[in-house]
């Protein structure tokens, strides 16, 4: 085994391992505190497939700035006593389990089938990861999906704002 499939399968079960973290903690700030470290995994695996641009990205944005969005939201939503957000049986934990014993069966299919013998990467596989090459397609290809989605971020910015504004009785 190498160096490169051992560090993706480290990566890999790491990442699944802080995912059902996050999902199976009672404390939404321990929740959050997974995800950074779920995010931190991502950003090893993207590592093993040489985008050292795309891993850095990983970490400074979601691993940062939008974690640190997400701890804001948690404390000013201040949801008080965990007891209280405790669901009973409902439809949506039965659809839940079987969406759970579907991702098992396609997880043994995975496993169990037979490898197609694709070993090699692409040829343009270090080319890709850059950040030439990532601003050359950013910038040229996806302009306007690029555009679009920043207007969409600064759309959720002003509106975040205009609603965690407190009116101030005199």
């Amino acid at each position: 085994m190498s160096v490169d499939v051992f560090f993706a399968l480290l990566f890999g079960a790491s990442a699944v391992g802080t995912a059902l973290a996050v999902i199976s903690r009672r404390n939404p700030v321990a929740s959050a505190l997974w995800m950074i470290g779920y995010f931190l995994m991502l950003a090893g695996l993207y590592l093993t497939l040489q985008a050292p641009l795309v891993a850095a990205l990983q970490v400074l944005i979601y691993a940062g700035a939008i974690m640190v969005l997400v701890v804001f939201v948690i404390m000013l939503l201040n949801l008080g006593n965990p007891e209280q957000l405790r669901e009973r049986f409902n439809p949506r934990m039965g659809l839940a389990a079987a969406l759970g014993a579907l991702f098992v069966l396609q997880f043994l299919v995975f496993v169990l089938s037979r490898p197609t013998g694709y070993t090699q990467p692409s040829s343009q596989a270090s080319e890709i990861g850059t950040p030439g090459f990532l601003g050359r397609v950013l910038f040229t290809d996806y302009l306007l999906p690029f555009e679009a989605v920043s207007l969409l971020l600064l759309a959720a910015v002003v509106g975040a704002v205009v609603l965690a504004k407190r009116k101030l009785e005199p």
